[in-house]
């Protein structure tokens, strides 16, 4: 099981970022794939997770500002992140898991400035 994330990067507080998950169609059709993060120095948390069905299921402190969704033309999660704040900033994660065990795609930064 492999996950690619890509996008990220450095953006002002109310800006935009969007971020992609790639990954396999044995995955992608299978598995439910989320988003977590790690800000520096605290744990990591659930942002947002899609099922194959497309139901999803958002962190309360990212709901009405991010959107995850899935790109069956590429086998992709992609997470729109909106009204960014500062505390949104943290390392990325996008994540699966199968037959109990997880697996995670690499961290992308995300920095948000004020």
């Amino acid at each position: 099981v492999q996950l690619q994330a890509s996008g990220g990067g450095l953006a002002q507080a109310g800006g935009s970022l969007r971020l992609s998950c790639a990954t396999s169609g044995s995955v992608f059709n299978v598995n439910a794939i989320g988003w977590y993060r790690q800000p520096t120095g605290k744990q990591r948390e659930m942002v947002a997770v899609i099922s194959v069905g497309g139901n999803t299921h958002y962190a309360d402190s990212v709901k009405g500002r991010y959107t995850i969704s899935r790109d069956t033309a590429t086998n992709t999660v992609n997470l729109q992140m909106n009204s960014l704040r500062v505390e949104d900033t943290a390392v990325y994660y996008c994540h699966t898991s199968r037959l109990g065990r997880d697996y995670w795609g690499q961290g992308t930064q995300v920095t948000v400035s004020s």
